[in-house]
């Protein structure tokens, strides 16, 4: 769950520390997967939290007997038992009837949805997939099951950056979004990014957030729509959640550099030039500054995690090693514990 390096041990004990204070229930969909299993049982042994395999019994058991998997102590759910499957899309459509019973069994038959329906119940608290399903999946099946946290309009993703020689308002962390998920937001969309990229910082590593919305201009220096619809997002973001420092449009320099910001923003801004967020304006722009950071000035960048779901849904890396899952599985009950 990271694109570069090892996550610093002071902001992962920390992390372990606080997910061991209030275990959650988490999913596994993708029970027959070695990594998942090995990540898994790592994390029930270290304490972190309480593991839920969903998928058919015998396939999981024997996917752990070769793999030498023990499965003491970890819950395994039926999916392929017709019975509890219905009575449990029964108590899923009490209260979300957009899919008939019969679409909704269809979709199960992928274990990732039922999962996807036992969170959305309360059965588990966090849902994790990524190594069979591709991102787009998650994402899709997320959207339509779990749905999105209320005043959010798109899904997205968040990473933090920790680059050596930088000395930022949060020393050498910069937290950034979106660089994985929403190729072209509009305002109302890089609103929400905004919004829930505040809100998973601060659960994640206590920050206050300070984000920055990012444009070629700052402050009006320039005059084009691709502006206008940065000046468009900040009002809308700053109508919805008038508790967040949410400020733009400013040019990245002006964001995260205190004597730049004074030259250029000449008006009173809690975020400019001390941001800890950075809100790129679309996917090119993203993944090219994640790139650049980290090809140029060697930094880490963890993530992406996905946000804005109603519930904790998260997509790992097809290439984590089992170290990395279980850091992501400490991260994701960390998260769901402010959910």
């Amino acid at each position: 769950m990271r694109e570069g390096g090892v996550f610093n041990m002071d902001i992962m004990e920390s992390t372990y520390a606080k997910a061991k204070a209030n275990l959650k229930k988490i999913a596994f969909p993708e029970a027959t997967e070695e990594k998942i299993l090995r990540a898994a049982r790592q994390a029930m042994d270290e304490g972190l939290c309480v593991p839920y395999l969903v998928g058919d019994p015998e396939a999981i058991g024997n996917a752990a007997k070769g793999n030498d998997i023990s499965l003491d102590g970890m819950n395994i759910v039926d999916g392929t038992d017709i019975a509890y499957r219905d009575t449990t899309i029964g108590e899923y459509r009490k209260d979300h009837q957009l899919l008939s019973a019969k679409s909704l069994a269809l979709r199960c038959t992928d274990p990732m949805y039922f999962a996807l329906i036992l969170q959305a119940i309360g059965r588990v608290d966090i849902m994790f997939s990524g190594l069979v399903h591709s991102t787009g999946d998650v994402v899709l099946a997320g959207q339509v099951i779990v749905g999105l946290k209320e005043g959010i309009k798109t899904p997205s993703s968040v990473g933090i950056f920790q680059i050596p020689g930088y000395e930022g308002s949060e020393g050498q962390y910069l937290a950034f979004g979106d660089s994985a998920v929403c190729a072209n937001p509009d305002a109302e969309e890089l609103a929400s990014i905004a919004i829930a990229t505040c809100d998973t910082v601060k659960s994640l590593v206590g920050w206050e957030p300070r984000c920055a919305l990012l444009s070629f201009s700052t402050d009006g220096s320039a005059d084009h729509p691709l502006v206008q619809k940065i000046v468009e997002a900040k009002r809308i973001a700053n109508q919805l959640r008038p508790d967040l420092k949410i400020d733009g449009e400013f040019q990245l320099d002006a964001a995260i550099n205190p004597a730049v910001a004074g030259k250029k923003v000449r008006r009173s801004s809690e975020v400019a030039g001390r941001a800890n967020i950075v809100i790129w304006p679309d996917l090119n722009v993203g993944n090219i500054g994640v790139k650049l950071v980290q090809q140029l000035a060697h930094a880490d960048a963890y993530g992406p995690m996905l946000q804005g779901f109603a519930k904790i849904v998260c997509d790992c890396s097809r290439s984590s090693p089992v170290s990395e899952l279980v850091g992501n599985i400490a991260m994701s009950v960390v998260r769901a514990q402010d959910a």
